[in-house]
């Protein structure tokens, strides 16, 4: 018999208060929580949901079992945790606000915007440049796409196409994130400058990826997709997408701090999209709050995804602005501290906003009821 527990934030405030008393700070990000469900599940299947204030959170744990009291209390302290910032470089990325990656695809297939950049490296250094000034914290360079159906690029194809940009952007002195899968392109790019790891199979495809990440002491994002190999959309079967989601990367987490990753240089990523129903999409959405019980900063990539389209009348990648800023705040609105997006300015716009519709400087929240 297998038995699991989590707690997962369910109601949020604006402040150290709420209606309902305390509010705990989650994760250092400017996100409050006031209530919490405690969960516990037996062979993957939910047994109990106790609904807890902030407040009564700790006397709940200590009446646990031990064998649940540990992994409990431990996921209380991650949710209070405060996360250091990213060093890149000469670059500092703070992670008390959410924070912008641009994308920047060097690819002929990605579902968005593929071809747009591919053999123009004056136009794609111009995109690039454009989405540091409107307010992107990094850059997130892909050479492959990996949408579903899309066909597997040669690492080499790959590195000429990610190692130039990345140099470019190393001379203009940005942080770069790199998004692949290969060891051997993440070996040249780290070698070229780049500072991130973002890796959709999280170092799985490849089993040097784990020992030159680990080796390298570069953070890396681990995003969470069912399938293996050139499949990641593949087997995505859940009993519940959250807390299988969430069980998922605790367990791929485990393996790479087994493996010599440090454990301040994990990103976890959820993988909106990856192998996923348009409602399972949605359910993640609305439950990411539970993956800072994991104790790692929370990287989100839903912009312009399929699912947006699905819910619009199947509008197409190009015309998602409307829902991929719905989904960004949705993510800020849980805590999420970098936000993988293709609008970066609009994006940057609506941070801005958010951030000071919870700045205690300009709103007082004494007036807002309790």
């Amino acid at each position: 018999m297998t038995r699991k527990i989590y707690l997962q934030p369910i109601a949020f405030a604006q402040s150290p208060q709420s209606e309902e008393g305390e509010a705990v700070r989650l994760a250092g990000s400017l996100v409050w929580a006031s209530r919490f469900a405690l969960i516990v599940r037996e062979n993957g299947k939910v047994i109990s949901r106790e609904r807890l204030g902030a407040q009564d959170v700790p006397a709940a744990l200590a009446a646990l079992p031990a064998d649940l009291a540990d992994v409990a209390q431990r996921q209380w302290a991650n949710f209070k945790k405060i996360h250091p910032p990213l060093q890149c470089g000469e670059r500092t990325i703070r992670l008390e606000q959410p924070q912008v990656a641009g994308i920047l695809n060097m690819t002929p297939d990605s579902f968005s915007d593929g071809g747009s950049f591919l053999d123009k490296p004056d136009t794609a250094f111009s995109h690039a440049a454009a989405m540091l000034e409107a307010g992107a914290a990094m850059i997130d360079v892909g050479g492959e796409s990996t949408r579903p159906g899309a066909g597997a690029v040669w690492e080499g194809d790959e590195i000429k196409r990610v190692v130039p940009m990345v140099q470019q952007l190393v001379a203009m002195g940005a942080a770069i994130s790199v998004d692949t899968r290969r060891p051997a392109v993440m070996e040249a790019t780290l070698a070229a400058g780049a500072h991130i790891i973002n890796d959709v199979s999280a170092l799985r495809y490849d089993p040097r990826s784990l020992e030159l990440a680990a080796a390298s002491g570069a953070p890396v994002v681990l995003m969470h997709a069912p399938g293996k190999a050139d499949d990641l959309h593949s087997n995505g079967d859940y009993a519940d997408v959250v807390l299988d989601v969430y069980d998922w990367l605790e367990q791929r987490r485990d393996e790479c701090l087994a493996a010599g990753v440090r454990p301040e240089n994990i990103l976890l990523d959820p993988g909106v999209g990856f192998g996923k129903t348009v409602a399972e999409n949605l359910a993640l959405m609305n439950g990411l709050a539970l993956f800072h019980a994991l104790g790692h900063p929370l990287y989100v990539g839903a912009s312009r995804k399929r699912m947006i389209g699905a819910l619009s009348n199947e509008a197409a990648a190009h015309d998602r602005l409307g829902g991929s800023l719905m989904l960004a705040i949705k993510a800020m609105d849980a805590g999420a501290h970098i936000l993988r997006v293709h609008d970066v300015r609009e994006t940057v716009q609506a941070v801005h906003v958010w951030r000071g519709l919870r700045d205690a400087a300009l709103t007082d929240f004494a007036q807002l009821p309790r």
